[in-house]
């Protein structure tokens, strides 16, 4: 079976543009990271994957069957991975993968879940992580080459890059995200972008995090993940936070909300990464207003994005998600070791 991915969270491929050396698809932007892919051969059918830069195994079979064909190769190898919030395990195949006209691979591996937990809604995983993340989740091999590398290696790409560009949303489904394989989109950001060394086996960065002129955090490091959907903060960081905008905890939503008296006395939450200073303003510290609701919360209240990832380990003192990468352009550059950074037009967007 051809498997065609069609990058849309809920709906189907709306542009694909040929741009230099890279080729750019658009998608629909939704809170919940997924994005829909249509495997199609004698029949049509639609699976959601989510699109993860923390990981890097490419699966299906969480919902929809997947049906082999003679494009199809069962490897008999055993694959199974681990997340922080569900698993899968089953069998590899290998197959021909269409992400776009333009962006074909003859020959990529692909998980079939057997089992699965944690993925209800969704089909599985378009993994964009680096390879060192699919080490052991293979039986027989070391690594996997992503679809990333196999772009590269097939030359349908110049450079192993993948850029992303999101937009604040406040509904639950709108097509406005930009997934670049092979280069970047000058017409998605502003100004330069800021590049820093990447660190440890995921999308890792360092960076000092400031909130007015509170320090939360200087020169940790943590991780960049579009399967992240909040802000995380190891505990320090995240307390200091919370003492300084005077956040409550709420038990409905699991987030911590603010008054309006408060969020009026909000100030800037600096990212320094590369010598760059990257700001999520006010409004880029609250939950959408508009989709309160969809996380069991109360329609007229107001909740932070930012949550506490516990004592945290070595490497993993934060996790910049969505709700970071929503507001700027960002490269994951393989070839050159590296992350990259960018305003774009709705950094300073008052959306939510």
């Amino acid at each position: 079976m051809t498997i065609i991915f069609c990058f849309s969270f809920q709906a189907h491929l709306t542009r694909v543009e040929r741009m230099h050396d890279a080729s750019t698809l658009q998608f629909n932007d939704q809170l919940s990271q997924q994005l829909s892919p249509a495997p199609m051969s004698q029949m049509i059918t639609t699976d959601q994957l989510i699109v993860d830069t923390g990981s890097s195994n490419t699966w299906v079979g969480a919902t929809t069957k997947y049906m082999p064909s003679s494009t199809s190769t069962d490897t008999g190898d055993r694959v199974s991975v681990t997340y922080g919030s569900g698993e899968f395990s089953g069998t590899e195949y290998i197959d021909e993968v269409t992400l776009s006209s333009s962006l074909v691979i003859t020959s990529q591996s692909i998980g079939v879940a057997s089992s699965s937990e944690g993925f209800n809604g969704t089909d599985g995983i378009l993994g964009i992580g680096p390879d060192d993340l699919t080490e052991g989740t293979v039986s027989g091999v070391s690594t996997v080459p992503t679809v990333t590398d196999n772009l590269f290696n097939q030359g349908t790409i110049s450079e192993k890059v993948v850029a992303i560009s999101f937009e604040p949303t406040t509904s639950e489904e709108v097509t406005n995200g930009e997934l670049t394989f092979g280069g970047t989109d000058s017409s998605k950001f502003t100004g330069d972008i800021t590049y820093t060394s990447k660190t440890g086996n995921y999308w890792g960065i360092t960076q000092t995090l400031t909130y007015g002129s509170t320090t939360l955090q200087s020169s940790l490091s943590g991780i960049v993940d579009t399967g992240t959907t909040l802000l995380y903060l190891e505990e320090n960081g995240f307390n200091k936070y919370i003492e300084a905008t005077g956040g409550t905890y709420d038990g409905e939503t699991g987030l911590y909300k603010i008054i309006t008296a408060q969020f009026n006395a909000l100030e800037n939450l600096v990212f320094t990464i590369g010598g760059t200073d990257f700001v999520l303003t006010a409004n880029a510290q609250i939950w959408p207003r508009s989709l309160n609701t969809a996380i069991r919360g109360n329609a007229d209240s107001i909740y932070l994005v930012v949550a506490n990832i516990g004592d945290g380990e070595p490497g993993f003192d934060f996790v910049d998600g969505y709700v970071f990468l929503e507001r700027f352009y960002s490269v994951f550059d393989t070839t050159n070791n590296r992350v990259g950074f960018a305003n774009t037009a709705f950094t300073n967007a008052t959306t939510n």
